[in-house]
């Protein structure tokens, strides 16, 4: 099993390596020296991996924080990403895709960030009429 000093002392290689720590949780190194903890498995026959988040020693310090607090993708603890492990292990035995779910989770931030597409259309629509055109159009729709 990985600790917070075998962490520490893992430096880059130039090119991306894998440290295995227990029940299929693993520390990727990039080229860069990124530390990620990262879990792969296997759903209806699909090899998936789950990035479960960055390391970051300097959080080892603070008091570990509740595991309803934690989400995919956050920079973790060691400790931290065990626990988020256990929780991606139940989901997956449920038959569910953590990684999956983390993706569709993104995608519903970024579009609730964006401009929603019926107005992006209308605006299209609305270019070239006249002013009096433009105000009749919603009129109606009020």
């Amino acid at each position: 099993m990985l600790t917070d000093m075998q962490l520490r002392a893992l430096k880059p290689t130039g090119k991306v390596f894998k440290v295995a720590d227990a029940h299929g949780l693993y520390a990727a190194v990039t080229r860069t020296g990124v530390i990620s903890f990262r879990f792969d498995y296997r759903l209806a026959g699909r090899r998936e991996t789950l990035v479960i988040g960055k390391y970051d020693q300097t959080l080892g310090a603070r008091k570990t924080r509740d595991t309803n607090q934690l989400s995919y993708g956050q920079p973790v603890t060691l400790a931290e990403a065990r626990q988020l492990l256990a929780r991606a292990q139940r989901e997956v035995q449920g038959g569910n895709s953590p990684s999956r779910a983390k993706s569709e989770k993104r995608w519903e931030a970024a579009e609730a960030l964006t401009e929603p597409p019926r107005v992006s259309r209308r605006l299209s629509t609305l270019r070239g009429l006249s002013h009096e055109q433009v105000e009749q159009v919603f009129a109606r729709d009020a």
